[in-house]
């Protein structure tokens, strides 16, 4: 786990407290390609569609604990990492909420 976590560290903004939270919520990590994680996380987008009717993409379900700190570290990340941040501002820009652009960034 150590050595996971150190792993972990190495990423800009990611601290100890998200890697253990990584470590405790997804023994699964390093096991399963980015799009089951982010379902296991919660932050997969699901669209509810029925025939001709088109509802809204949605995020849920995964495990709440996990998406409460990728959500905060996407905060924090939206505000003070360089790439980030202007990957946000871009999504906002053109015409995103500013709650989808957020996810978009913890994904």
């Amino acid at each position: 786990w150590r050595a996971k976590e150190e792993l972990l560290v190495s990423f800009p903004g990611v601290s100890n407290t998200l890697a253990r939270t990584f470590l405790a919520e997804v023994p699964e990590l390093g096991a399963l390609n980015r799009r089951q994680i982010a379902s296991l996380a919660g932050l997969a987008p699901f669209t509810r569609q029925s025939g001709r009717w088109k509802g809204k993409s949605m995020i849920g379900g995964g495990r709440a604990k996990l998406r409460a700190g990728l959500y905060m570290a996407a905060l924090s990340a939206s505000r003070y990492h360089p790439q980030l941040k202007v990957f946000y501002r871009r999504l906002v820009t053109a015409g995103k909420p500013k709650m989808v652009a957020l996810i978009a960034v913890a994904r």
